[in-house]
């Protein structure tokens, strides 16, 4: 089980998917593990005052997701899991199936290497580690322009991309325990 952790926008998902369909390509039985499906509902956050802050680390459910990596670590046969869907901003529950006969785990997440309580039981979970180091400019550049794939104008892409993205990977960046590999963009 690879952990593979960095600010929002740093690539995590794109290093995934490569390596996830190189692996795969090579024969080997390989799934990707998004932590962003254990985000809270907007029903949740919104009771919990937490909307703003939708992304950040107490907005996610990390003891479900510990519970998760547990169950896959214990090659638990045919595991669901929830796959958060970007355009709808929801979580969809059941939407993959990890197989006990996959041998590579691909975890991807923001905060899998965060020393906070709770994220903090992570780390120990995977065999290997990567963290993800872009410039807080590249960063930037790179979540204005996802905001903008997903329908939202200026305005409304610097207000998500400055007002929450950059904030969560500062915590990211200050935050996070040493990876057994870096790379630097």
């Amino acid at each position: 089980m690879v952990g593979i952790a960095g600010p929002p926008g740093s690539g995590k998902s794109t290093l995934s998917a490569s390596l996830c369909e190189a692996l795969l390509q090579a024969g080997e039985k390989t799934v990707v593990v998004p932590m962003d499906g254990f985000h809270f509902d907007d029903a949740v956050l919104n009771a919990r005052g937490h909307r703003a802050r939708k992304g950040a680390p107490h907005t996610f459910d990390v003891a479900g997701f510990e519970v998760l990596l547990r169950r896959i670590k214990a090659q638990e046969p045919d595991i669901a899991i929830p796959v958060f869907d970007r355009s709808i901003e929801l979580a969809r529950a059941g939407a993959a199936i990890i197989s006990a006969e996959a041998k590579f785990i691909l975890v991807e997440g923001n905060y899998l290497l965060l020393n906070q309580p709770g994220w903090q039981r992570l780390k120990p979970l995977f065999d290997f580690t990567i963290f993800l180091k872009v410039p807080e400019a590249e960063l930037e550049r790179r979540l204005l322009a996802r905001w903008r794939g997903f329908g939202f104008d200026e305005q409304a892409a610097r207000a998500k991309a400055l007002g929450n993205d950059i904030p969560n990977a500062h915590t990211v960046l200050a935050e996070s325990a040493a990876a057994d590999l870096t790379l630097q963009d």
